[in-house]
């Protein structure tokens, strides 16, 4: 299934690297870790914290061909993704990405994915995230009708992203295209380099950008060429912190298969005026009260709230820390907590967060915290 992946051993344990594996590995400074079986990198030499601000301020460039493709297609290709996404696919037209989620009948969410729409009605590619690849093909194959026809494409692609506020200036280099795209708008017949690529303006920084989709050589190629006009190799490390910063969820943090959109506080992306598994659930939740709420925080007392770490209100459990870390464009420890809803806290009140056996006050802050290079107004 991601034979794409070339199976490296480290110590007793095979992991898979990306094709853009072999352009980086050599680079002095380079920092790999294991991250869901890929060997990945966390961050390059300058380290985390430039590579968070260079693509806050500038521009940097992620090796993210870890992420899972595939077509969808047939004249059934539209009713069927629209009959398992929470946001609207049959309207999309040709060129245009919607973000979206599928559920299960209870109404959590068994991944977010990206669909573009290559054309209206039966041609769709479908990005997911790189842990749920095999979990999500099997989905939508027991789902998919007898008009519709899925193609795993996570052999074939290498993908990189390119995010700053400075990428359409630098993409325009080797892109006359880029000035030209709109948000979450794509070119699936562009040229980069001499090779075909799907040239996407999507991103998970909370930063303008683009998101190349390639072949392992075309990819390759790219990468070079977008280092060679300086463009700054970012890691895992920064992709975290941006997206944070940026209040754009992860899977099996902020959304999971126990927390549904609407206690992510991610309703926009989800219509009720339309049938999709786990629709009924959502609804009801909406009706009865949604029960549990996404809310950020900064640390007031020194410490750092980790995913898992349980979050207390006078004496109580409220619920529990989904994300956490030291925000470079703040200079602050921030994340997001599951809360229950019924604590009646606003912003600007104190919680508590159980840090090694010992209880942290936070106050509950706006968020996102940090977006398109402006910080979030308290």
């Amino acid at each position: 299934m991601l034979s794409n992946a070339l199976l490296r051993r480290r110590g007793d344990k095979m992991e898979k690297t990306t094709p853009l594996y072999q352009e980086y590995k050599d680079y002095d400074g380079v920092k790999m870790i294991d991250f869901g079986g890929w060997l990945l990198p966390v961050n390059f030499e300058e380290g985390i914290i430039a590579e968070h601000m260079a693509v806050r301020e500038d521009v940097g460039m992620f090796d993210v061909s870890h992420m899972g493709e595939c077509l969808v297609s047939g004249p059934g290709a539209a009713e069927f993704l629209d009959s398992i996404a929470t946001n609207d696919v049959k309207p999309l037209e040709a060129n245009h990405v919607v973000y979206t989620m599928m559920c299960y009948p209870n109404g959590t969410v068994v991944d977010d994915l990206l669909i573009y729409c290559l054309k209206p009605g039966d041609l769709y590619f479908v990005v997911m995230n790189a842990a749920n690849v095999e979990k999500d093909l099997a989905w939508l194959s027991e789902h998919c009708p007898q008009n519709a026809k899925i193609e795993d494409l996570s052999a074939k692609a290498t993908q990189i992203a390119l995010q700053g506020p400075n990428a359409e200036m630098v993409l325009s280099k080797l892109y006359s295209g880029a000035s030209s795209m709109g948000t979450f708008c794509f070119d699936f017949k562009a040229q980069i380099e001499g090779y075909p690529c799907l040239v996407s303006r999507t991103g998970y920084t909370g930063e303008d950008g683009f998101e190349i989709y390639s072949s392992e050589e075309g990819g390759r190629k790219i990468w070079n060429a977008l280092f060679d006009l300086g463009v700054l190799p970012c890691g895992l490390g920064s992709r975290d912190s941006l997206r944070l910063e940026a209040k754009l969820p992860l899977y099996g943090h902020e959304i999971s298969d126990s927390i549904t959109p609407l206690e992510a506080n991610l309703q926009v992306f989800v219509d009720l005026d339309k049938p999709f598994i786990g629709r009924d659930a959502l609804a009801a939740q909406k009706e009865n009260g949604i029960p549990r709420s996404l809310r950020g925080f900064e640390m007031v007392d020194p410490g750092v709230a980790r995913a898992g770490y349980e979050v207390f209100c006078k004496g109580s459990k409220i619920g529990y820390v989904t994300s956490g870390t030291k925000s470079p464009s703040l200079d602050k420890f921030v994340g997001y907590a599951m809360v229950d809803r019924n604590t009646g806290l606003k912003f600007g009140d104190l919680i508590q967060i159980d840090i090694h056996g010992k209880l942290k006050n936070a106050k509950l802050v706006k968020t996102p915290f940090c977006k398109h290079g402006k910080k979030t107004e308290a």
